[in-house]
């Protein structure tokens, strides 16, 4: 105790004469449970060099903004709702509402020491920016498989084949993601589950175009919409659980924590491999 008392003596000189000149001072530490903390930044609670989860703003709840806005439009123009067909008209979320908040909070939470949620970012807005170009008529990307039957080469069962391709490659990108969010909670396990079912069926549907079945690959095209509309409910519920601990609204919302099934992660990684080899 005697160790201490400097220290506090200090401190209350300092708040007097703060008070004195009319200024208050405030404590903004938060202490959180590893539980919480999973909650609200969607990664694991590990050591971290600095405080900078007390210092800046959650930015998971940013890229959540720009990934459910994305995904529900990108979903309900696939599912052709009031008769939309293409994705002219809303371009922009492929290029600017999805990538730049997504970017934004990938930088953010690397600042912050945040792994998973950083690769997350990363991950959906190079996704969107990606596809977002396979939407540009201006490119002319199905030219060289122009023919005088399709002169633009977009219906081209070659043009198509590798869309599909592409659409199985990310599917495994995102399912491999999936492995990991069992560590955080049943809602974005899910997320990552149902996205990477919709790029396999989505590839379905370009599958299905390159063979000319055009009736097939209308339905796998509305299939894979509606797997991501779920995909961008369950964002926005996240989405949602997220700005409320921030703001401090007490809400009981389940999320289905999946981090109790798992050893805690809240140690050093010293530490963490001493007990292994004891193990």
């Amino acid at each position: 105790m005697a160790a201490s008392e400097p220290s506090t003596t200090t401190n209350g000189a300092n708040m007097i004469a703060d008070e004195e000149k009319g200024l208050h001072r405030t404590q903004t530490g938060v202490t959180m449970s590893p539980e919480l903390f999973e909650k609200l930044y969607l990664t694991p609670k590990v050591p971290h060099a600095g405080d900078y989860n007390k210092r800046f703003a959650n930015p998971t709840a940013l890229g959540f903004v720009g990934f459910v806005i994305s995904t529900f439009t990108f979903s309900i123009v696939c599912m052709g709702w009031g008769g939309a067909q293409g994705f002219s008209p809303v371009v922009g979320i492929f290029f600017f509402v999805g990538p730049v908040l997504l970017v934004f909070a990938m930088v953010f939470e690397w600042i912050m020491g945040n792994f998973f949620p950083m690769m997350v970012m990363g991950l959906f807005s190079v996704f969107w920016l990606s596809f977002g170009m396979l939407q540009l008529p201006t490119l002319q990307l199905g030219a060289p498989y122009a023919s005088a039957a399709d002169p633009t080469g977009l219906a081209s069962p070659e043009y198509n084949s590798v869309v599909a391709l592409y659409l199985i490659v990310w599917g495994f990108a995102l399912f491999t993601f999936f492995i990991f969010t069992c560590k955080i909670n049943v809602v974005f396990a899910s997320i990552f589950l149902l996205v990477s079912v919709a790029a396999w069926v989505l590839s379905g549907a370009y599958w299905k175009l390159s063979w000319g079945n055009y009736d097939a690959a209308g339905k796998l095209q509305k299939a894979g919409g509606a797997l991501l509309f779920v995909v961008a409910a369950l964002g926005w519920y996240m989405c949602f659980i997220i700005m409320a601990g921030e703001m401090r609204i007490t809400l009981n919302l389940p999320v289905g924590d999946l981090s109790h099934l798992w050893p805690k992660t809240d140690v050093e990684l010293a530490a963490a491999e001493r007990r292994e080899h004891r193990d």
